[in-house]
C-alpha cells in the first residue's frame, strides 16, 4: 500500500511513544511515574459525571448543529466574558470535537498550499501538523529563555516574507508552560494584522495561568476581534477524553467554519455538549479553581525538587502544567536522558525533539499533572539517576 507523502512526513509524537514504552514496563510489573503526557489526573468534575449519568437514560442523542448547541455557545460566551475579560457574541463561538478540531477548521479555512506559517520553536507539534496537512510551509522561529520561549512582535515583523500568511501562537505554551505578556501578545497580533495576516492564538491553558500584574488572565479576544482563539474543556475542566473544545472566530468566518464542520465531522459529540453545560455552574467553577490552586502547589514542589537535585529550569512556568528543564549539564542528550530516566528511574518524560529543532537535544518536558505523591517520587528517582550518571 502506498501512503501519502503527507503521512510519511509526520514524525512520531514522542510523548506518546514514551507512553507506549512505559505501558510495556508496567505490563511487566514495574511501577512507572508517567510525567510525559499533559493530562490532568483529576478527571471530570462531579457535576459533569452526574449529568452524564442522568442523560444516559436511552433518550435519542441526535446530531446537534455543526457549530454546537446554542445554549452551550451562549454559556461559553458568558464564561469568556467573566473569566477572561472578553465580551463576545455567542454566534462567534464554534464548539468543536476537542481543540484539535478547532485547529483543523481554522487551518482548513485559512491555509492554501505554499502559504508560509510562522510558529515558535519550541511549540506543540500537532499544531504544525495541521498547517502542513493543508499545504502550509511552517517556518519555525527559534525562541530563547530571554523571550520566555515565546515569539515577540519584533521577531514576527522581521521574519514576515512575501509568502507569509499567518502566525500560530500558544500562551500559555506547551511545552514550556510560559505565557506571553499580554501587552506583547497584543502588539504581536497588531503587527500581524498590519501585514494583513491571520493569527491563531491557542489559549487552551489560559484557565490555568497565573494572575498577572494587571489581574486575572485575559483573552486576546478582548482587544483583537480578528484573531481566531482556540480553547478547550480538556485542561481547566479536566474533560480530556470527552473531546470537546471551542474556537472564537471573526464574524466573517462563522459560515466558513460551519460548512467545514458539517463536512469534516457533522457536529461535536452530543452527550459531551449536554453535560458540559454543568461546567459553568458555580459548584464546578469552584472545583476547577481548587484544581488550579493544586496545580500551582504541584509546580512549586517540582521546581523546588528539580533545583535540589541539580536540574536547571531556565524559565519558570506561569501557566499550563509543564516544566521545560535543561539536562545539558548531565552530559546526556535529551533523548538519552529520557531513555535512561524511563529504563533506570522508571520516570516517563518527553524529549525536546517533540517540540522543534532549537534545543531539541538539550531540553526535556516534564508534566506535573500527576499527584503530589507521584511527583515527589519522580524527583527522588531522578535524583538517584543523576547520582549514578
Amino acid at each position: 500500500m502506498k501512503f501519502s507523502a503527507r503521512a510519511d512526513a509526520v514524525t512520531p509524537f514522542y510523548a506518546m511513544e514514551f507512553g507506549k514504552k512505559a505501558a510495556a514496563l508496567e505490563a511487566r510489573g514495574v511501577h512507572v511515574v508517567k510525567l510525559n503526557i499533559g493530562e490532568p489526573d483529576f478527571g471530570a468534575p462531579p457535576a459533569f459525571l452526574e449529568e452524564v449519568r442522568r442523560i444516559s437514560d436511552g433518550r435519542p442523542m441526535a446530531y446537534t448543529g455543526a457549530l454546537g448547541l446554542d445554549t452551550l455557545r451562549s454559556r461559553i460566551a458568558e464564561f469568556t466574558a467573566t473569566k477572561f475579560g472578553a465580551p463576545i457574541a455567542p454566534e462567534r463561538v464554534v464548539v468543536t470535537t476537542g481543540a484539535s478540531a478547532a485547529l483543523l477548521l481554522s487551518c482548513a479555512a485559512l491555509i492554501d498550499p505554499g502559504d508560509e506559517v510562522l510558529v515558535s520553536d519550541p511549540s506543540y507539534p500537532c499544531n504544525r501538523r495541521f498547517a502542513e496537512s493543508f499545504g502550509g510551509n511552517v517556518r519555525l522561529l527559534e525562541t530563547t529563555p530571554e523571550t520566555r520561549f515565546q515569539l515577540t512582535a519584533d521577531m514576527v515583523d522581521g521574519a514576515w516574507g512575501e509568502r507569509t500568511r499567518g502566525v500560530m501562537v500558544a500562551t500559555p505554551s506547551n511545552p514550556t508552560g510560559t505565557s506571553l505578556p499580554y501587552d506583547e501578545l497584543t502588539a504581536l497580533c497588531s503587527t500581524v494584522a498590519n501585514h494583513d495576516g491571520w493569527r491563531i492564538v491557542d489559549e487552551i491553558y489560559l484557565g490555568l495561568a497565573d494572575d498577572g500584574p494587571d489581574g486575572p488572565p485575559r483573552s486576546i479576544s478582548a482587544v483583537d476581534p480578528g484573531a481566531i482563539v482556540i480553547n478547550s474543556f480538556s485542561k481547566y475542566f479536566g474533560l480530556t477524553g470527552w473531546r470537546l473544545g471551542w474556537a472564537v472566530v471573526p464574524e466573517e468566518m462563522i459560515p466558513v467554519a460551519e460548512r467545514l464542520a458539517q463536512n469534516y465531522y457533522i457536529c461535536p459529540p452530543t452527550p459531551s455538549q449536554m453535560a458540559a453545560l454543568t461546567c459553568f455552574d458555580p459548584e464546578t467553577l469552584a472545583v476547577a479553581e481548587d484544581r488550579r490552586a493544586q496545580m500551582r502547589s504541584r509546580r512549586k514542589l517540582v521546581l523546588d525538587g528539580l533545583e535540589r537535585i541539580g536540574l536547571d529550569v531556565p524559565v519558570h512556568p506561569d501557566g499550563a502544567f509543564y516544566v521545560y528543564l535543561d539536562v545539558s549539564k548531565t552530559g546526556l542528550s535529551a533523548s538519552e536522558f529520557c531513555d535512561r530516566a524511563l529504563a533506570e528511574a522508571h520516570v516517563a518524560l518527553t524529549p525536546g525533539k517533540d517540540f522543534g529543532d532549537a534545543g531539541a537535544e538539550r531540553f526535556v518536558r516534564l508534566s506535573y499533572a500527576a499527584s503530589e505523591a507521584d511527583l515527589a517520587l519522580a524527583i527522588e528517582r531522578l535524583g538517584n539517576l543523576l547520582n549514578s550518571i
